[in-house]
């Protein structure tokens, strides 16, 4: 069974060095059109894939000694009405920056700058959750996002 803790600290370190990051992010362009992300840290490998630009979706997948433990899958969007969806994108960017130690699934419950403001709400613990997040623009809800995901593979076979 992996630790809960560490693994939690990993998936902080990884994602404010993967798409929180911006540009400073590590991103691979695959030949079906997606983009991998990756962090190592000694024995941890984090993978986050997807696809898009606007709207996009994923999956995030993190790696213990080279086994998988944990992943999330995601999908997103800005309001059509968005002419400026960088800007929104930017923004998500810098709100996932401020991603809960022990609940690292996205950004924080709330964060505010200037007209912006994002909300996460999301249920459970990191070996099983779901969550939704949301932006606006003073009022106006301008994008959305929902995700859910846990620990994989902890319990083997005993007999095969």
């Amino acid at each position: 069974m992996i630790n809960s803790k560490q693994l939690c600290e990993f998936l902080v370190k990884a994602k404010k060095a993967g798409y929180a990051s911006g540009n400073n992010a590590n991103k691979i362009k695959e030949k079906n059109k997606s983009k991998t992300i990756t962090f190592k840290n000694v024995d941890w490998l984090y993978y986050d894939n997807y696809f898009g630009g606007e709207p996009y979706g994923g999956e995030e997948v993190v790696f213990f000694k080279n086994q998988p433990v944990y992943m999330m899958v995601y999908y997103g969007y800005v309001d059509k009405s968005v002419k400026d969806f960088k800007e929104v994108y930017k923004y998500l960017q810098e709100a996932l920056t401020l991603i809960p130690k022990d609940k690292p699934f996205r950004g924080p419950k709330f964060y505010k700058n200037g007209n912006y403001a994002y909300r996460n709400w999301f249920n459970g613990k990191v070996d099983n959750f779901s969550g939704i997040e949301k932006i606006y623009f003073g009022k106006k809800k301008i994008y959305e996002a929902k995700y859910m995901g846990g620990l994989i593979d902890q319990r083997k076979e005993k007999n095969g």
